[in-house]
């Protein structure tokens, strides 16, 4: 996944991944990253995906995920962390 002679994956590119990971597992539309976090033996990267659409897309079921990488950018771990109301926000 990294670039030839550098085994480590930036942040860019660990969202990247995350993204791509993530439809790819769930078979959901992502709506984007809304965070990369270094860890301790890579990154984490949470995703905002469209778990269920609705009519009016205000009120369409959203749902954050937590991928977890190496610093390679190969998947160790996936969850989902949170599921809301996309107008009511999926706030802390």
């Amino acid at each position: 996944m990294a670039d030839q002679g550098n085994s480590e994956i930036t942040a860019a590119q660990a969202g990247r991944v995350g993204l791509r990971q993530i439809t790819e597992l769930t078979g959901k539309e992502a709506e984007g990253v809304t965070g990369v976090q270094p860890t301790d033996d890579g990154w984490r990267v949470t995703v905002e995906v469209v778990e269920d659409r609705r009519v009016p897309s205000s009120a369409d079921v959203m749902a954050t995920y937590e991928i977890d990488t190496d610093m390679d950018g190969e998947l160790i771990a996936y969850h989902r962390d949170r599921r809301y109301s996309r107008g009511h926000g999926g706030g802390d």
